[in-house]
């Protein structure tokens, strides 16, 4: 087998040099064509949502805003253990490991935790894969239809634990649905 002949894909095709005639060149039967698909979108129906008023049903997969969990007792469930940040193709979270002092029990469920633990939402592409490398089930893409909020600076969309830890009251309302 020659390389002329080699074809990867399988859907080799030969290629003519053919001179064109006149009328040819003019494209006038592509522009033709063109126009009758043009106009036949005009008389299609619209797909435009228009969004405050219609809320388009999401899939089954949605991943929306990140979310740290909190146990029942309020404690962050991250040990800075770095798995996400490693699992992320985009490189998007980024993560400073401290070691809990005595007086923080009450904050932290282990030794270590998250000092720093920040997500560049403008490189975040939702993929989930930081949510299925966390061995503590810490962080997890949220089923809300919030998403990132539109700004002009670089620097609002970093979003640190201030913006993602879960709230206590919604960790203690988790807890109790689990007990029921």
């Amino acid at each position: 087998m020659s390389v002329q002949t080699m074809s990867l894909s399988g859907r080799k095709k030969e290629v003519s040099n053919k001179k064109m005639t006149f009328w040819e060149s003019l494209y006038l039967v592509a522009i033709v064509k063109g126009l009758f698909i043009t106009i036949g979108h005009l008389f299609t129906r619209k797909v435009t949502v228009k969004y405050p008023e219609e809320v388009r049903t999401r899939a089954g997969i949605w991943r929306g805003q990140h979310m740290l969990k909190r146990d029942e007792q309020g404690r962050e469930n991250c040990t800075a253990c770095g798995l996400c940040a490693l699992s992320c193709p985009a490189e998007a979270i980024t993560m400073t490991a401290a070691e809990r002092k005595p007086d923080e029990k009450h904050l932290y469920r282990e030794e270590k935790y998250a000092s720093v633990y920040e997500i560049n939402m403008l490189r975040c592409i939702f993929c989930g894969l930081c949510e299925e490398a966390c061995p503590k089930d810490a962080i997890y893409l949220t089923e809300s239809k919030v998403l990132v909020p539109a700004s002009y600076d670089r620097e609002d969309f970093i979003f640190g634990k201030d913006k993602l830890v879960m709230p206590l009251e919604m960790a203690m309302a988790n807890a109790k649905n689990r007990q029921n």
